[in-house]
């Protein structure tokens, strides 16, 4: 078996792998439904994801240490993970191939050179990387210079060290002053976002580009609610996810480019194809050419699925490990080995020092500006519902890859991507949306926590979800709290019974609470009181609604007579009312006013009980805006949210 039949069966193998783990995130009581599959291992073998969340909290979730595999074996093998394992990668490639069959050697040749536009990643790994070092750039830039004379000591030392250096290199004393001069201005301007204020933070936006959460949202969100159903039955009931077409414009625009150049994604965009570049520039094992036997016949170029141009000088940080070239050599001359090319090697990534050092003033600067918003402050947007077990949304932002596993897992179908809502920083993390699924957050329902691959959202227990046992001093967890719009609620703005919301609410005592009131329903007339038989009274006036007024909401009091309370009226008639009971007889008359009453259980919210789990928001008759809705406000893992002192 050839290398590239080993090849081709490894990137199938872990393609259907992936397709595997994203179907079986799925909760239900079939066999292949989640029952201890590791449907985050692609996720934990990206070793981006766990640099990402170790620079962002300082910290590396226990799963996230299966990136450290993968590194050692890029460090002595290069970038096999591109060519053998990514999902993503495999699924380029192979629309590549399609493309490419049957096009002239000449025009193969020209597509799969080196294109200097290929630096673009690693320049977007950088600035991915600096945004999430936010914190740590700040702590390393933060200086206290102290008194006048602690001042004057530090410039004093500069100027030694600068005439040091200067003569031990021979160097211009006005050159090395020039260059510490710059220096330290921009030590001091980065630093003055570090004197307490908010401003320089991190926030984890590798998630965006980084292929395998890419293609882990692509799949979930916009692929299999495609087909489950229709297709193939995965789900309950059919999945909807709002706002999710730029998420399948930036995959299928990565895939179709493919038309273009082969694997243009992993070439121009990926930033883990970046990190692999950097870390397997020098492998111990990699491709190149022998000594000789060289014929220059373009073949190993032609077939070169990473531009990296093995033919001349090779560069080293493009090799994905393809192995194209070793099987399209007649005469023998590529090899994996431990030496370098015969021809030549460039194993520098291609990215200058000043395009590094702006890319990281870039991305170190690109969340202080996304945060003079004040969406993480004071300016926080109390529509961003997040699942329970959320961390501060801070630290949340620091976590969150943005790969949309909770919302897969989700069983009622409520958590989905954020749009602008939750800022520039939180598009596409998950937030609460209680219009959409077939309920509302289910009390019972810890499954997002646990299938998180970052712990953004907390794994938790059912014990800390319900507050009880040794969470019961803390009381359940409270993702908001629903409030009612009395303009737009049927009882108290249009005079209709309604108490779906009360019914509904699964807190036990109830969140939701009624208080009665009787009003008097409008009619197109007066109705007088003609005689009295029995429990039914016969009245004279406006022809009365008798499929609306007999469902025990509505009753009959009669004018003069206030110290008899309203009676419920049990049927309609053509010429008369039915009640229930008669209080009326002996003490009414003939021609006394009938008012007609709409009795009404005006809802109320009790914020101490409220856990916001939106199933009054899901269920409410009003269909458009709702006219009770739950938002961020009390919510448990912010305390500066907190409605009740």
């Amino acid at each position: 078996m050839s290398i590239v039949t080993a090849r081709r069966i490894s990137q199938i193998f872990f393609f259907l792998l992936f397709l595997w783990f994203c179907i079986v995130a799925t909760l239900g009581e079939q066999w292949w439904q989640l029952r201890g599959w590791p449907v985050n291992w692609l996720i934990q073998l990206d070793p981006l994801v766990g640099l990402g969340t170790l620079l962002a909290t300082g910290t590396l979730y226990t799963g996230l240490l299966w990136g450290l595999f993968t590194v050692i074996v890029t460090i002595l093998l290069g970038r096999f993970f591109c060519g053998w394992l990514c999902p993503f990668g495999a699924l380029h490639q192979a629309v590549g191939w399609l493309a490419n069959r049957g096009r002239k050697a000449s025009v193969m040749i020209a597509a799969n050179r080196y294109h200097r536009g290929q630096g673009v990643k690693y320049a977007l790994l950088v600035f991915l990387l600096a945004a999430a070092a936010g914190d740590l750039i700040g702590r390393l830039l933060h200086v206290s210079i102290g008194s006048p004379a602690r001042a004057a000591g530090i410039v004093a030392v500069m100027l030694v060290l600068i005439a040091g250096v200067a003569r031990a290199t021979k160097r211009s004393v006005k050159r090395w002053t020039a260059g510490i001069v710059m220096a330290a201005i921009g030590v001091a301007a980065l630093s003055l976002l570090t004197d307490g204020s908010r401003l320089l933070a991190a926030s984890l936006q590798t998630g965006l580009l980084d292929p395998i959460p890419l293609f882990y949202r692509t799949v979930n969100l916009t692929l299999l609610p495609l087909v489950d159903g229709r297709l193939i039955s995965i789900s309950a009931a059919s999945r909807l996810y709002p706002g999710v077409f730029a998420m399948g414009a930036l995959f299928w625009a990565a895939v179709f480019l493919n038309l273009a150049v082969p694997r243009f994604y992993c070439r121009f965009v990926c930033p883990l194809g970046a990190l692999f570049g950097f870390l397997g520039k020098n492998a111990l094992w990699r491709v190149g050419q022998k000594a000789d036997g060289c014929t220059a016949c373009g073949a190993c170029d032609r077939y070169c699925e990473g531009g990296c141009e093995p033919a001349t000088v090779l560069r080293s940080p493009e090799c994905v490990l393809c192995m194209n070239c070793l099987a399209a050599c007649r005469h023998d001359v590529m090899g994996f080995h431990q030496h370098a090319s015969a021809a030549g090697e460039i194993s520098v990534p291609d990215i200058s020092r000043r395009e590094f050092v702006a890319t990281l003033a870039a991305g170190a600067a690109a969340v202080p500006l996304a945060r003079l918003a004040g969406m993480t402050g004071e300016a926080w947007n109390p529509a961003v519902i997040r699942p329970p077990g959320s961390l501060p949304e801070g630290e949340f932002l620091q976590r969150c890859i943005k790969c949309g596993q909770c919302m897969r897992i989700c069983p009622t179908n409520v958590i989905h991507p954020a749009g602008l809502q939750a800022g520039i920083e939180g598009i596409w993390t998950p937030v609460l949306n209680f219009r959409m699924g077939t309920s509302g957050c289910q009390q019972g329902c810890i499954a997002c926590g646990n299938l998180c691959p970052t712990a953004a959202i907390r794994p938790i227990a059912l014990e800390e979800r319900f507050g009880k046992g040794a969470f019961e001093s803390r009381g359940p967890i409270r993702t908001g709290t629903a409030f009612v719009d009395r303009g737009r609620c049927l009882p108290w703005a249009m005079d209709r019974p309604c108490i779906v919301c009360q019914e509904n609410c699964p807190v036990s005592p109830k969140a939701i609470f009624t208080r009665e009131e009787y009003r008097p329903i409008r009619l197109g007339g007066d109705i007088r009181l003609q005689g009295i038989t029995g429990n039914r009274l016969l009245i004279e006036g406006p022809v009365l609604p008798s499929d609306q007024l007999a469902t025990g909401d509505y009753f009959v009091a009669i004018d003069g007579h206030r110290n008899i309370p309203p009676a419920r009226i049990a049927d309609i008639g053509s010429s008369g009312v039915t009640l229930a009971d008669n209080p009326f007889s002996g003490a009414a008359e003939k021609g006394d006013r009938v008012t007609l009453l709409v009795r009404l259980q005006l809802p109320y919210v009790d914020p101490s009980r409220c856990i916001g789990c939106g199933v009054c928001e899901h269920e409410c008759p009003v269909k458009g805006r709702r006219a009770i809705r739950v938002t961020a406000e009390n919510e448990t893992r912010e305390r500066r949210h907190r409605l009740l002192l």
